[in-house]
């Protein structure tokens, strides 16, 4: 389990309104939380059908195009 130190911040009236943890810690939340994020995409999406390659790049290039447009 991921330890998180934190750190209060209060305001004038001793009400917690932020916390603070270090950076390294942060970008390990963020990884955890991308990590998690992608793994339900994937499970979303594995029942789908797949491109072949020249599929994928004609499909790209629609897209390219529709954005550029």
């Amino acid at each position: 389990m991921l330890q998180i130190n934190k750190n209060y911040v209060l305001d004038s009236d001793k009400k917690t309104i932020a916390v603070q943890i270090p950076i390294t810690e942060f970008e390990q939340i963020e990884e955890i939380l991308e990590n998690y994020g992608l793994g339900k995409l994937i499970e979303k999406v594995e029942d789908e059908q797949t491109l072949s390659k020249d599929e994928a790049l004609k499909y790209l290039e629609v897209i390219k195009n529709n954005v550029e447009s």
